[in-house]
């Protein structure tokens, strides 16, 4: 049985293919351009902390006890004697060939800290994200079907009130709550660390259970008003099996909202991490960043807060090409 396409409302006028010949192409290329531009700033807003962060940066790395002549030969390992144009342009060359500054305090290449530790980040928030988009879209659509229309008030009432009390809770609270739970308590879970799948229970589930409170909401708002639309009645007057409907013609369209807000999430999740694996000792950048900025390694903080923007960027932008390409409507309408 063929698939009941949702009407359209609007005519929206042919975009011109410019010079580029494509419309998809043009939004491409200016979405990649935005992110580069915005890349730019980050990398010249991360160079100017270091530069001007207060007093000296390798003086307050090495402490106040440490020798003169070993802070000066630092200052010019690291280049900072020179002027600072100098500076800025061996920085901007350095992360083209994938060198993001070294330690103040060891002089580790903070590359090598990256290769080894981001894994164990994008493990974590991308388990999270999974299972908030496994738990939050169903939930969501399965609330909207049972408070459609009015029904069940007291339903409704009580899943607003819950996911809004859990959305508002900060993960770094949730992790402790689950810790003196899961683990203290019952001893049912790992403390701390990353050694097997058991100890991925409890960070992942502090930074999935708000973001599914969220998403939840945010799907069942979209279910409502997809399920309004005039081709879900029609469906229904086709009398087609109830599953068919809610699965195959609602589901998918109230899809590109919740996974619009659910992809700027996932950069979010990746944000929080750095205080959940604080919190549970994970082995990620998270730990190494509150390390580097505890021990005043303003190095290591500007190489990781570069990787971290670049990482929520990289997310950004592959969202909006992935809805792109599943609704060809968002890039018509920016191309007019």
């Amino acid at each position: 049985m063929t698939s009941i396409a949702p009407p359209t409302t609007a005519v929206v006028a042919a975009p011109s293919r410019g010079r580029h010949g494509s419309p998809w192409l043009a939004f491409l290329i200016r979405r990649v351009w935005r992110a580069v531009v915005a890349m730019w700033i980050i990398v010249t807003a991360a160079f100017l902390v270091l530069r001007f962060a207060g007093g000296d940066p390798v003086r307050a790395a090495l402490g106040a006890t440490a020798d003169e002549s070993v802070v000066q030969a630092r200052r010019v390992e690291l280049g900072l004697d020179q002027p600072l144009l100098v500076q800025y342009i061996d920085y901007i060359g350095g992360i083209f060939r994938g060198d993001l500054g070294v330690s103040l305090i060891t002089g580790r290449s903070v590359s090598e800290l990256v290769a080894n530790r981001l894994p164990a980040t994008l493990e974590l928030a991308g388990l999270a994200f999974l299972v908030v988009l496994l738990v939050a879209v169903p939930l969501g659509l399965f609330i909207a079907i049972f408070t459609q229309g009015g029904k069940n008030r007291g339903l409704e009432t009580g899943f607003t009130g819950v996911t809004s009390f859990i959305a508002a809770i900060p993960e770094y609270l949730l992790g402790v709550v689950l810790i003196i739970v899961f683990a203290i308590t019952w001893q049912l879970l790992p403390v701390a660390g990353r050694a097997g799948p058991a100890s991925f229970i409890l960070p992942v589930g502090a930074l999935a259970i708000s973001a599914t409170a969220s998403i939840a909401r945010i799907a069942r708002i979209e279910a409502l008003g997809t399920l309004r639309e005039d081709y879900v009645r029609t469906a229904r007057s086709k009398r087609l099996p109830a599953a068919m409907v809610y699965f195959k013609h609602v589901l998918p369209n109230m899809l590109t909202a919740t996974l619009t807000i659910g992809g700027t999430m996932l950069g979010t999740m990746i944000a929080s991490s750095v205080l959940v694996e604080q919190v549970f000792n994970w082995p990620g950048l998270g730990t190494a960043f509150v390390q580097a900025i505890t021990t005043k390694d303003y190095g290591i903080v500007q190489g990781l807060a570069l990787v971290y923007a670049a990482t929520i960027l990289i997310i950004n932008l592959v969202i909006d090409i992935v809805l792109s390409l599943l609704d060809r409507r968002t890039t018509l309408l920016e191309t007019t």
